[in-house]
């Protein structure tokens, strides 16, 4: 399965294509026009799988089918033609907070450790959850955000830092829930790379950033429910 991430159906992450709607529930959309040459950030049709998704989260995810040559980009897959299958309507604005919060609170005790009468992320990470289910007003969501932030920006030590930071971020949805994911994954990374020391630095990053993406990967999809 791939997966292309829209604005409707509008690129969003580059680029200035307006993709075909499809027909109906059983009808893909026509497919894009092919592009001979593909090359990845430059041209073709940038789609990703499901362990890349993370990393692309906007408005829109929609299921597309892939054809022609492909070109594994790492965090993408670059295709010669590619159509809509179907929108995946389970992501709205309050899954996409929900699980930014899922995200921020995953690696939140990295904060706490550091600054363990600091509640100001944590109490961000609950009013938004609250908001998303209709239980909190924008004044709270707001006022949540920017204390969160201030203890972002006061925090100490990098890992720390990226949690709090990712706890403003799950105020908002959208392409916000991609920015908390990558705030998670840097916290979880930086957290890892410094206990292991210098020696072993690149290794520990790597191995804790994509263990950190894997339980996003899980997250995203049991909340979307695919």
């Amino acid at each position: 399965m791939y997966y292309k991430v829209l604005n409707g159906f509008k690129s969003c992450n580059g680029g200035r294509a307006v993709w075909h709607k499809p027909h109906s529930k059983n009808r893909p959309g026509k497919w894009m026009p092919k592009i001979d040459e593909i090359v990845v950030c430059e041209s073709g049709y940038h789609v990703c799988n499901r362990n890349q998704l993370t990393q692309w989260l906007e408005h829109d995810i929609w299921e597309v089918e892939i054809r022609g040559q492909r070109i594994d980009g790492g965090s993408k897959i670059v295709t010669q033609q590619a159509r809509l299958i179907r929108r995946v309507n389970t992501w709205t604005e309050r899954t996409a907070r929900l699980f930014a919060c899922d995200c921020a609170e995953h690696v939140l005790p990295l904060f706490e450790k550091r600054h363990p009468d600091d509640k100001r992320p944590r109490k961000a990470i609950e009013i938004a959850r609250r908001f998303a289910i209709g239980e909190a007003a924008k004044e709270e969501l707001y006022a949540a955000r920017d204390a969160a932030g201030a203890a972002a920006r006061a925090a100490a030590g990098d890992a720390a830092r990226a949690a709090a930071r990712a706890a403003a971020r799950a105020v908002a949805a959208g392409d916000a829930a991609r920015a908390a994911a990558g705030d998670a994954a840097r916290d979880a990374a930086w957290a890892a790379a410094g206990a292991a020391g210098d020696a072993v630095w690149d290794t520990a990053w790597d191995t804790a950033r994509a263990a950190e993406r894997t339980w996003q990967t899980d997250k995203l999809f049991e909340s979307l429910g695919e």
